[in-house]
């Protein structure tokens, strides 16, 4: 098979997409990565942020050290940047909340340039490309044409499943609904993502629940692998705590579709003696709602990816009761810092932690079960702190070298396959 044969698409740079780029990097496979914006510090392009005063030179800095393709060739990582860099200053300078709508129409123009770029100039000489949602529908009809594997990476559930829970969760919850975004995308990115999937040869997804979500529209299941992503467990570990307190911890955005409102309501009505819910990550309800809960929770609104360590490992028990979720990376975080977890068959959890050993399994939109875990988890700590040593061997083995292995493999596979 001939070298430099895959480039990978990405709007920004999240861990699994730098993972798959590093993985066909290693094996000499990757010859591309195109994205809206990358961050190289030392180069003079971004000089000129020294001429910003020091609050916005520092905000949008804080964004783009985000955007660091670590382990990439500078000269492999190629970028449309226009769109991204107005999307993050709205959202830097403050006020993000009075464009609501506008930020989400720069972030669908975001996905849109970027597949027409690609489409334009960046498919000569490729036996695959590997894109991710919302930027590969051009670029795949494009690269049918021309012979080109499209390897498609779809890390959340197909939506229709996605609009399904959370509309059911919308008539549930009225007063909550307004904050229920995914129920809200326009006709025409729908089609998109319909094409996309539709257009793909070969789909990779991190959780069973996501591969179920495209079994139920009538995907063939020989189109679909299933890779776990990896646990970080060279930068997340355990860390003695300076307290015996029962902590359970949830760390993600606090929203309707994380199931956080179920977590309250569990945690209210066990009124648990010496014990604290600790919520770490951004607001997503409606404007007030969360208030109510202030008297029985710590909520921190936002804490540097790598800082959540400190978090974790003040905790007993990771929560984590999504309604749906592609792949819960948060359950590894925790994992590897020696944590249990409690979580929801729809969030990858089966695919990684077997429930009673490394944490619980419960059912979405159940309090009762919730309570239960909870209640079982403050009064058998012995039993707990073995469940978080499980939890940090699970993790071991699943680490990022894991996945990169069989992802590449699988598509070396499906390139070979092509080629006969």
């Amino acid at each position: 098979m001939a070298k430099a044969c895959i480039s990978l698409v990405h709007q920004i740079n999240p861990s699994n997409a730098q993972q798959a780029a590093l993985a066909f990097a290693e094996m000499g496979l990757l010859q591309e990565v195109i994205t809206s914006l990358a961050y190289t510090p030392d180069t003079p392009v971004w000089k000129g942020l020294d001429l910003l005063p020091k609050l916005l030179r520092t905000k949008i800095i804080d964004e783009l050290s985000r955007r660091i393709w670590t382990d990439i060739p500078r000269h492999a990582v190629y970028t449309y940047p226009v769109w991204e860099i107005l999307r993050v200053l709205i959202a830097r300078i403050g006020i993000s909340k009075y464009l609501r709508n506008q930020q989400s129409s720069l972030g669908n123009w975001v996905c849109l340039n970027l597949d027409q770029q690609v489409t334009k100039g960046h498919l000569k000489g490729l036996a695959a490309i590997y894109m991710f949602e919302d930027v590969a529908a051009t670029t795949f009809q494009a690269a049918k044409q021309e012979g080109i594997q499209c390897l498609y990476d779809l890390p959340i559930p197909f939506y229709r499943m996605t609009r399904r829970i959370m509309a059911e969760e919308a008539e549930l919850f009225p007063e909550i609904s307004s904050s229920i975004q995914s129920i809200h995308d326009p006709a025409w990115k729908l089609d998109r993502k319909e094409q996309e999937v539709q257009l793909a040869d070969h789909i990779f997804v991190a959780s069973s629940i996501s591969r179920q979500s495209l079994i139920e529209i009538g995907t063939d299941p020989k189109k679909i692998s299933v890779i776990p992503y990896g646990a970080p467990v060279g930068t997340f570990h355990p860390l003695l705590r300076a307290d015996n307190k029962f902590r359970a911890i949830f760390v993600g955005r606090v929203s309707p579709r994380k199931g956080v409102h179920y977590l309250l309501t569990a945690w209210k009505e066990l009124t648990l003696l010496n014990a604290e819910l600790v919520l770490v990550g951004p607001n997503l309800f409606p404007s007030g709602w969360l208030e109510q809960y202030q008297d029985i929770i710590s909520y921190v609104p936002s804490v540097p990816h790598l800082k959540l360590n400190q978090y974790y490992s003040t905790a007993s028990v990771f929560v984590f009761p999504s309604l749906v979720e592609g792949f819960g990376l948060v359950i590894l975080e925790a994992m590897a810092c020696g944590i249990p977890v409690i979580t929801t068959p729809n969030t990858g959890g089966l695919d990684i932690l077997t429930d009673g050993l490394e944490g619980f399994i419960v059912p979405i939109r159940d309090v009762e079960a919730l309570k239960e875990k909870l209640e079982w988890c403050y009064r058998n700590p012995d039993e707990l702190a073995e469940m978080g040593r499980a939890a940090r061997r699970k993790a071991e083995q699943l680490n990022w070298g894991v996945y990169r292995q069989k992802l590449v493999n699988q598509v070396q596979k499906i390139l070979i396959e092509k080629s006969h």
